[in-house]
Parts: structure tokens; C-alpha cells; sequence
């Protein structure tokens, strides 16, 4: 079969930061694997029994990380995708091989320009990438959070452009709030929380 393109389905992670456990087991009896924190304490208290007892659960850091947690983060979560500067990228990969264990990474891009909003500028990307690339880091993709208010299809379609000239496997984008859009622009993980779990308090 030539000339095909493959689409490649997004996986969803239910964002189950600030919700406590019997909210989540109805998920994971069903056969969910993938969750998101954004807390690394939070996480600890929530998941590493239950980690141990499920091996195969595939656990998301979409928060902002503080380098003086990655010795616990990389510890319990498969993913984080928050990595925006060399020196968190490096505390990761001193961490990871102290324990002989290699988690996934995106890097986050603050597509939309925002003071205010953690990430690489776009035209940061490039180098980032190479620093995590000559640190032994397994960078699988990109990461945004489109600015609030706004078409957030033109920033997806940007990630979707940088994504590809990177050749990067994966794209984390879209929330419960526009989750749709990001999947008709390649995203091949959407952060999906209130529209799994309801609304936090």
C-alpha cells in the first residue's frame, strides 16, 4: 500500500491532578492507562503503590517541574513534558542515570509569545533539542498550551509545522476545551481532565 498516509490516533491522558483516587479507578478498571499530575508530591501520595501493582499504568508530568524535585519525578513518572530549559534537561539526565532509567520527553514551546508562560520560545526549539540530544535524553516530541481567548487552531497548526521539521513521533496539545481541534491538527496526546472527571473544585 503506496502513497498512503497514516494517521496515527491520539492517545488521551485523563488529567486527574486534584482528584483522589476513587474518581480514578472506575478509569483504570476500564483499561485506561495514561493519566496526567502536574504536582510531583500529589503524584507520589496518589500513584506509586498502585504504579507497583500496575505496571503497564503510564504516568504524565504536564506541570511545571522544579529541578530540585526531578529526583522524585523521574522515579515514578514515564513521561514529563514540561522540559523548557537546559538546566532542568540536564538535572533529568543526571537523575535518570543514577537509576538506570530513561523517561520520554517533550519539550514545551511557548507558542503564543507569553511572558507570563513557561516554554521555549519557537525559535529556542532547535537548540534545546540538540542540548537534550547530547545529554542522552529520549526527546519524543513537543508540548504547548495555546494562549487563553484565542483561535487556538493557528498555534496547533504552528506546533504541527515545527513538529514535522523536527521529525519528531509525538505532539502534546488540546485540552477539554479544544481537544478537537488539536487532533485534526496531528496532536497525538490530548490533556483531557473536566471532560473525563467533571469539574475541579
Amino acid at each position: 500500500m503506496t502513497g498512503l498516509n497514516i494517521i496515527k490516533l491520539p492517545k488521551i491522558i485523563a488529567v486527574s491532578k486534584t482528584f483522589k483516587m476513587d474518581k480514578i479507578l472506575p478509569l483504570i478498571e476500564h483499561g485506561h492507562i495514561d493519566f496526567g499530575e502536574n504536582k510531583v508530591q500529589e503524584a507520589i501520595d496518589k500513584w506509586t503503590d498502585l504504579k507497583e501493582k500496575k505496571p503497564n499504568i503510564q504516568l504524565h508530568m504536564i506541570g511545571k517541574l522544579q529541578t530540585n524535585k526531578v529526583k522524585f519525578a523521574v522515579k515514578l513518572f514515564d513521561y514529563i513534558h514540561s522540559v523548557d530549559s537546559e538546566k532542568l534537561a540536564k538535572k533529568i539526565a543526571e537523575e535518570q542515570l543514577k537509576i538506570n532509567r530513561q523517561i520520554k520527553i517533550f519539550i514545551q514551546v511557548n507558542i503564543g509569545d507569553e511572558d507570563q508562560k513557561a516554554g521555549v520560545r519557537v525559535e529556542q526549539v532547535t537548540s534545546l533539542f540538540e542540548f537534550c540530544m547530547g545529554i542522552n535524553l529520549n526527546v519524543v516530541g513537543l508540548m504547548c498550551i495555546p494562549p487563553v481567548g484565542t483561535e487556538t487552531s493557528f498555534y496547533f497548526k504552528e506546533m504541527e509545522k515545527i513538529s514535522r521539521s523536527h521529525k519528531f513521533s509525538e505532539l502534546s496539545m488540546g485540552m477539554s476545551s479544544d481537544y478537537l481541534e488539536a487532533a485534526k491538527n496531528n496532536s497525538t496526546y490530548l490533556r483531557i481532565g473536566s471532560r473525563i472527571f467533571g469539574q475541579r473544585n
